[in-house]
């Protein structure tokens, strides 16, 4: 586990050092906030995950969404990354456009993925090569890395997407899956089936 975490640090420290050579400097705590990394042994899904903590007040506004009103935040004062522990066996580039997704997070006005974080993004993917989006394909990152891919199979619900035919497992099914949610890799439309 001390391994991980220092192959997790110094990989981190290359990726802080590629983004300040094009001229995105996340060190400066005065205008970014603080960023702390580690892993999480927990999640099996998900790539990674930016918390953001502490949220500058002075950076407040509300946004209208419908008939409801929502404070937000463009700045925070503190980042905890968490990059899972799967990850980390996976090929190095992975790993790096892991963190740096993670990382453009941290800059101010890109707490999601919108237009600020796509933004970002498409400079960096121009600049460093790394192909940045909102949610990894775990069986083609397996696949570039080496690595045999299993499935767990005590799923049950399988979810495809109508238009490219990507599968997704899940344990619980979301009532609003269909009308809601589209698939990661195309943006078409999902179907359940149950297993």
């Amino acid at each position: 586990m001390k391994e991980m975490e220092e192959q997790l640090h110094n990989i981190y420290i290359q990726c802080l050092q590629e983004l300040k050579n094009i001229g995105i400097d996340l060190r400066q705590k005065d205008k970014i906030g603080e960023i702390l990394i580690t892993i999480n042994n927990k999640s099996k899904k998900r790539y990674g995950v930016c918390k953001q903590e502490e949220p500058d007040i002075s950076t407040r506004y509300i946004e209208k969404k419908g008939k409801r009103k929502y404070i937000k935040y463009a700045k925070y004062n503190k980042h905890r990354i968490e990059i899972s522990a799967w990850v980390m066996q996976l090929d190095e580039s992975i790993v790096k456009n892991t963190i740096i997704h993670e990382l453009i997070h941290c800059i101010p006005n890109c707490n999601n993925h919108g237009k600020m974080f796509k933004k970002y993004a498409s400079y960096i993917k121009s600049k460093l090569g790394y192909d940045i989006k909102s949610c990894g394909n775990k069986k083609e990152d397996y696949k570039k890395s080496n690595i045999e891919y299993n499935e767990q199979t005590n799923y049950k619900y399988i979810i495809r997407c109508k238009k490219c035919g990507q599968i997704y497992y899940r344990q619980r099914r979301n009532k609003n899956l269909e009308s809601r949610y589209r698939c990661g890799i195309c943006g078409g439309k999902l179907e359940v089936e149950k297993m």
